[in-house]
């Protein structure tokens, strides 16, 4: 007997008929002879709903008790879901994330797993009943407060549980059928990818595709645990998330060189106005962006004007910190002397990815080329070795989806994309 980890978000159980639907799912896999672990995320917008509540009783809530709050999504979500089970004549025991072993470190509100000691997981399984777990949280190694592991935390629980139980794999449900070569809301058109490597999922959900949460794969890169992407909506086939050689030996002599389109709409640009273009005046402007615990994506310098000696220099970063950045720079106007800053919240970025494009000249030419057409303008430009990334208006993003799609042949005859949940998750 397997083990099979399965994974459900919230539009999974977003409601009692939800919660029933995934309890027989869940039994169906047990009667098919498989041990099985289950972690599940809060019903529907409960973590909004709770977030919303603690902003309300307290502009700052202190970061503790805020984890203490949110945690309780998931452990109603886990109560229900064994009750359901339970109702269909199987064992289900429910486990908060500190009960299952999930060790992580002190930062509440985005802790990082340390270490997963599943042994009441073992034991229960082990006994014939289904353990449940609630997602996207822990207990911290040192101060044994309860942790939560930030957006997307509770694919990154799962992940990390299939390794520690040495499980088959790791089943994430959500409400679309697996992943697409763009998003199905945006472009009815998508296909279904059957199968894919770790390093092009780790690049479409760096990029923006929501459909798998960047810890979550880089989790399972390290330890190869293989993904499966379905929809807790249908029986169907999903999307497999494994090793690039594992997706090579399945190529055909047609493969697609890109392997899907990916956009964000939650950038932020600035622009840092006349800097002496000296040595370390870079240095400064991005170690104080660092200092405050901002990640930043693009970033571009034009060429220095030989009349004034200064040059302008741009980058992208999430917009939700483009402020605490404005802030910080602020703070060093003086000390390094660049004369202004500007910020513009009204950008996107869209993302060509696929391994083949590293063995494939032209795809930057044509994917500029489809851009044009399309009457679309590149604000900045940033390449790896299998993705190639632009920032445009936020007003023509889903031109440039639709624009970059059509222009690799991504689109499938019929559609293929159904949203169930209305969510994607």
């Amino acid at each position: 007997m397997g083990i099979v980890v399965q994974k459900y978000g919230g539009s999974s159980v977003a409601d009692a008929a939800g919660v029933k639907r995934v309890a027989q799912r869940i039994v169906n896999t047990k009667k098919a002879g498989h041990q099985v672990v289950v972690v599940v995320s809060a019903m529907g917008d409960t973590t909004d709903e709770l977030i919303d509540l603690a902003n309300e009783v307290a502009p700052l809530p202190p970061a503790r008790e805020l984890d203490m709050l949110l945690t309780a999504g998931e452990r109603i979500s886990m109560a229900v879901l064994a009750m359901a089970i339970a109702t269909l004549g199987h064992e289900a025991r429910s486990f908060t994330g500190s009960q299952a072993g999930v060790i992580t470190d002190a930062a509440h509100g985005k802790a990082k797993i340390i270490d997963v000691t599943p042994s009441r997981i073992q034991k229960a399984i082990g006994e014939g009943a289904i353990a449940i777990v609630a997602g996207f949280q822990g207990v911290s190694q040192t101060t044994k407060d309860i942790t939560t592991l930030g957006r997307g935390g509770s694919d990154t629980t799962a992940v990390a549980l299939a390794v520690a139980l040495d499980a088959d794999v790791c089943e994430i449900y959500s409400d679309v059928d697996g992943i697409f070569t763009a998003d199905p809301r945006i472009e009815p058109r998508a296909r279904k990818v059957p199968r894919i490597s770790y390093e092009e999922t780790l690049e479409m959900a760096a990029q923006g595709a929501k459909i798998l949460h960047l810890r979550c794969v880089e989790y399972a890169r390290r330890y190869d645990m293989p993904i499966h992407v379905r929809s807790s909506f249908s029986e169907k086939e999903g999307t497999w998330v494994v090793k690039a050689e594992d997706v090579a030996q399945e190529a055909t002599m047609e493969a697609a060189i890109i392997t899907g389109v990916a956009h964000d709409r939650s950038q932020a640009k600035i622009t840092v106005v006349g800097v002496p273009d000296k040595p370390g005046e870079a240095a400064a402007l991005f170690r104080a962006v660092a200092e405050a615990q901002i990640n930043i994506d693009m970033i571009v310098q034009n060429v220095s004007a030989a009349a004034t000696g200064r040059t302008d220099i741009s980058f992208t970063l999430p917009s939700s910190e483009g402020q605490t950045a404005m802030t910080a720079l602020s703070r060093i106007q003086e000390s390094i002397g660049f004369e202004s800053l500007q910020y513009d919240d009204s950008v996107g970025k869209v993302s060509i990815i696929g391994a083949g494009m590293s063995s494939s000249p032209g795809i930057s030419a044509r994917f500029f080329e489809a851009l044009s057409e399309a009457g679309v303008n590149i604000e900045m430009i940033s390449t790896s070795e299998i993705r190639v990334s632009v920032v445009v208006s936020e007003t023509q993003v889903v031109d440039a989806v639709n624009a970059a799609h059509a222009a690799f042949d991504l689109g499938s005859d019929e559609i293929e994309a159904v949203v169930y949940g209305g969510t994607g998750r």
